[in-house]
Order: C-alpha cells, then sequence, then structure tokens
C-alpha cells in the first residue's frame, strides 16, 4: 500500500481526536515530558506545515513554527490539510526532500518518517483525552518496521534516534504497544492525578 494513503488515513485518526479539543484541554499533560497539549498540538501543526514546505520547495526552513490561533482545531485541521495536499503530488515518492537536520530523502521515506510522528502522536493525544486510539492496522505495522530500523544512539544504547528511552514491553504485547516501547512511550501512561 502507498505510504502516503498509510498517512492519510493517521491524519484522520488524529482530526477527529483533536476536533474534540476544547480551550480547557490545552494545559493538559501529555506523555511527552514537559508540553501540555498545546505543546503537543503546536509540535503538530509546525511538522505538518513543515513538511508540506519540504516537500514542495525541497526543503524548509523553520520546523518549529507552529501556531494554534484562537481554534486549536482549525489550526490543526489546515495543517493537516497541506501536508496532504503536499505528499499527493504525483512526483512525491521520488522527489529529494530535506528533513530538518536528519538529511534529504526520497519522498517515499520522508511520508514514512511522517507516518511514524503521526502515529506515535496520535497515541499521545488520544491518552491526553482519555479517548480511544483506533489507528490503521496497516499504519502501525508500517511505523513498527520503521521505528524498529532507527538505530540506537551511540551514546546511550537505550535510546533510539531523537526519541526517549525504549521502555521494556512484553514479547507478546500489541504491534501499537511494541512501537510505542522503541520510541520512548509507556503504553501503560496514564496522566498524573492532582
Amino acid at each position: 500500500m502507498d505510504i502516503r494513503e498509510l498517512d492519510r488515513r493517521t491524519l484522520a485518526v488524529l482530526d477527529k481526536i483533536v476536533s474534540g479539543v476544547t480551550e480547557a484541554d490545552l494545559a493538559r499533560e501529555t506523555p511527552c515530558a514537559g508540553w501540555d497539549l498545546a505543546d503537543l498540538l503546536r509540535h503538530q501543526v509546525a511538522e505538518n506545515n513543515a513538511f508540506a514546505v519540504a516537500l514542495r520547495e525541497g526543503s524548509a526552513p523553520d520546523w518549529n513554527n507552529g501556531t494554534l490561533g484562537r481554534d486549536p482545531y482549525r489550526g490543526y485541521a489546515e495543517s493537516a490539510e497541506a501536508v496532504i495536499a503536499a505528499f499527493a503530488e504525483d512526483d512525491v515518492p521520488e522527489r529529494l526532500v530535506t528533513i530538518r537536520e536528519f538529511g534529504t530523502f526520497p519522498g517515499a521515506f520522508a511520508a514514512r518518517m511522517h507516518l511514524l510522528d503521526s502515529v506515535g502522536h496520535g497515541w499521545d493525544l488520544a491518552k491526553t483525552l482519555g479517548v480511544p486510539y483506533e489507528p490503521d492496522e496497516d499504519a502501525v505495522a508500517d511505523a513498527l518496521a520503521f521505528a524498529e530500523m532507527i538505530p540506537a544512539d551511540p551514546e546511550d544504547r537505550l535510546t533510539r534516534g531523537t526519541f526517549g528511552v525504549v521502555v521494556a514491553v512484553p514479547a507478546d504485547a500489541s504491534p501499537l504497544d511494541r512501537f510505542l516501547g522503541l520510541v520512548g512511550r509507556d503504553p501503560a501512561w496514564t496522566p498524573t492525578i492532582r
């Protein structure tokens, strides 16, 4: 299956989750240490917009410029629409794209990077809001396979790429839980009770 279709399906799942966000939710704790929900949504908006620019122009000058505006859902939805439209262009899989400081890759590889981020942050959003997370199984399988390819940090063998320390999960854990563990998420995470 085209990786861009898996990414589009994943963004549709995130859209349903984010559509229920209220102003009061923005201060909620997330599984991303040091980030509240507003920070996480700004990150998603920034990533979506920067991927869209990079896909069209070869690189993006700013990967951290995410704003929510007065309507967090609208800000998120517009960024998702922009990245979906950029990925939909016919020659994207072969187009060379520079992604952040990570390097220059074919568009199909960049799509896998975006998918991995979206699957992981979709779970973050769902856990933060206390809603079910039902990602596409094929998207999870691809994100897991991609996460398994990310090399461990040579300085810290328990960390992969820019993610946190790998969280051990049982050998018979679901593909989603195995993916979450690889990208430094504890599948059993719950918000701190205040």
